[in-house]
């Protein structure tokens, strides 16, 4: 009798599987990869490859916003390396919701158990103090495709799965994955608790502003205070002023508006952020959500009858911030004081905040470190923002070295409000100046992270107004600058 016809059956295709792939250098990562993308799986495989058989930070950080599950390739003979707990620790702090643990090279241990069982004890430990899913742990021999798509016969001890058949088994990821979702977070606040993963190769500055972005929103933010990074040899919480590259963190950030969010781990594209450099535009971390900051409900800004405009029409004049900047010896507050003596002068309202005496109350208690420097400006910035407010037109002489430090003060104002003056002067002819004999100090290593020598300086790459003073006077640069502030308007309204 012939067989009864068959009915049609629509099959449904399988949900892609999205892998982040991390491991040690010479565990035959790539070689794993290949295999992998060679396999006919039944459901597709989307892997973030690992460049030379080693996850670079910044593909890791990227590959799992959106991973389904994490690959970690280790080496039968090393285990879990330093490194390879730093990248554990990255997969968990970034969300990644599962694991399995690739025990590579067992050829090279002869396929015995021991070394296997070793590794496999440590990884499940390690997943379990992180709070990960289960890992699931799979010897293979990649190079000669054991174990990867079909079972070795040098392994009877091993009854596990093969590595295709427990990738095939792992869920998608329980993500809503969708903007709109993201953009209907359960809450809304511009400060929270996070934790950080940094990347980039400067080291990360509280105080400094970066561009933070989610799933639906861009804001600048900053890092207001790190409360500890962890150590990935024992979990250990450390404490910390900065994070350096490939760092876990956790710490308080500041957003310049309110955005949705949500802290459940399983709502990825909404609990989760990137950390962009202001200048550069490269990733320099990446997060996740915790909790909002109780002062994020609890202050709110106080409007007041006298505002900025009432106060600059009583005075006659249109408030600014003139930010002169360059290396120390310059002439930044020779240059400063001439033009705030002209300014006084012609009856306008000023005032000065010159490094130095701002050292002496505001900032006694900070250092020169590149963070203390940071805050320094941010704090000045502030400052300067308040009595712009207050309607007058306010000189602040500081090196301030850094470009986003001045940026972030520009961005503190309004529309051209902010006047960058860079105190242009060669590091040489600053040098053989030197009236208080810093660079002297900073030359025989007794004054330490001093700019120009040890501690960068960032000219300002499109300045409102330069001087340079191997050709320009003090008292002609005091000229052109208060010339600039007529020919915009601000000396009288």
């Amino acid at each position: 009798m012939p067989d009864a016809p068959q009915s049609e059956v629509t099959a449904t295709p399988a949900s892609p599987l999205r892998l982040t792939i991390a491991g040690a250098s010479g565990a035959g990562t790539s070689a794993l990869v290949s295999c992998l993308r060679a396999a006919r799986c039944r459901r597709p495989l989307v892997i973030a490859d690992a460049p030379d058989g080693e996850t670079h930070l910044d593909d890791l950080v990227a590959a799992a916003a959106t991973a389904d599950a994490g690959l970690l390739v280790v080496e039968a003979s090393d285990g879990l390396t330093a490194a390879v707990r730093r990248q554990l620790l990255q997969l968990s702090a970034l969300g990644v919701p599962q694991l399995v643990v690739v025990v590579n090279k067992m050829d090279g241990v002869g396929w015995a158990q021991t070394p296997f069982d070793r590794v496999a004890a440590e990884a499940r430990a390690l997943v379990d103090e992180l709070g990960l899913s289960a890992a699931i742990v799979v010897p293979t021999a990649a190079a000669a495709d054991e174990n990867v798509t079909s079972r070795t016969g040098r392994a009877p001890w091993y009854q596990g799965p093969t590595l295709v058949a427990a990738l095939e088994a792992l869920s998608a990821a329980d993500d809503p994955g969708s903007e709109e979702e993201a953009r209907t977070g359960t809450d809304v606040a511009d400060a929270f608790e996070a934790t950080i993963v940094w990347t980039e190769a400067a080291p990360l500055l509280p105080g400094r502003t970066y561009l933070l972005r989610t799933a639906t929103a861009t804001v600048t933010a900053s890092v207001v205070r790190l409360k500890y990074k962890t150590n990935p040899a024992n979990l250990q919480r450390l404490a910390a002023t900065t994070l350096v590259r490939g760092d876990v963190g956790v710490g308080n950030l500041k957003l310049e508006r309110r955005i949705a969010f949500a802290s459940d781990r399983g709502r990825r594209h909404a609990s989760g952020f990137i950390l962009l450099d202001q200048v550069s535009g490269r990733t320099a971390g990446a997060g996740r959500w915790h909790f909002a900051l109780r002062r994020a409900e609890n202050v709110h800004w106080q409007t007041l009858d006298v505002d900025k405009t009432a106060r600059a029409v009583l005075k006659g004049q249109r408030p600014c911030v003139l930010w002169y900047t360059g290396l120390s010896g310059a002439g930044k507050s020779t240059i400063a004081n001439l033009v705030d003596r002209r300014l006084h002068d012609l009856g306008r309202h000023t005032y000065l905040l010159d490094g130095e005496n701002v050292r002496h109350g505001l900032n006694k208690d900070l250092g020169f470190t590149d963070a203390d420097r940071v805050e320094n400006i941010r704090r000045i910035g502030e400052v300067a923002k308040l009595m712009v407010d207050a309607g007058l037109i306010v000189g602040t002489a500081f090196i301030s070295p850094f470009r986003a430090e001045r940026g972030m003060a520009r961005a503190l104002l309004a529309e051209g409000e902010f006047i960058e003056v860079h105190i242009d002067t060669p590091l040489a002819v600053a040098e053989q100046r030197d009236p208080k004999g810093l660079y002297r100090k900073a030359r025989r290593g007794v004054l330490k992270n001093f700019t120009g020598i040890d501690s960068p300086y960032e000219a300002p790459q499109h300045p409102d107004i330069r001087v340079d003073t191997t050709v320009t006077t003090a008292d002609e640069a005091a000229e052109q600058i208060v010339a600039l502030l007529r020919e915009r308007g601000f000396l009288g309204i």
